[in-house]
Order: C-alpha cells, then structure tokens, then sequence
C-alpha cells in the first residue's frame, strides 16, 4: 500500500477539542522547587554624587573647544571635510 503524504491536508486529520485535565500528583515530594530571585539596591548617597557631578560638568568644555580650534589656527590640526562628511552620513542616530 502506497501513502502519499502529499494529499494528506490539515482538514482531513482528526482532531481532538475535549479538555484535558493534567495530574501533577504529589509534585513537591519528588521534585525540589527552585526560585529565581533578584534585588536590587540603590545607595542613595552614590546616585546623588554621581548626579550632581553630571550637573557640575559644563555641557560645553571651553577649553577643549579652545585648544581645538588653535590647533586649526595654527596648521596643526586639518580636519578631512571628506572624513567629516563620511562619519556624519554613517552615523547612526
């Protein structure tokens, strides 16, 4: 006899709808039950520093930007406006 799986179909297969009740017996008598568990603690007193060092910060470092732009000034900095222009494109964002 010849079965051919392919003219087999989703409708012609049984299928049973009646619930099913599943017995768990005495499940904590053979198995040991583990929990996960996480906690999370915050030190106040370390969030509050680090915050207010983050707001002590300037959000422009002058003198970054002023030793940058002397070494432009000066020739000893040439920035690529095609590397510029590249890193600006291939930024994610």
């Amino acid at each position: 006899m010849k079965i051919d799986v392919n003219s087999l179909s989703a409708n012609t297969l049984p299928i049973d709808r009646s619930p099913k009740q599943v017995s768990t017996g005495n499940l904590a008598a053979t198995q040991s039950v583990t929990q996960d568990r996480t906690t999370f603690h915050s030190d106040t007193q370390s969030i509050q520093s680090l915050t207010s060092q983050a707001m002590k910060t300037p959000e422009i470092r002058q003198d970054k930007v002023d030793a940058l732009s002397q070494s432009v000034k000066s020739g000893q900095y040439k920035p690529d406006a095609n590397q510029t222009a590249g890193a600006i494109l291939n930024q994610e964002g």
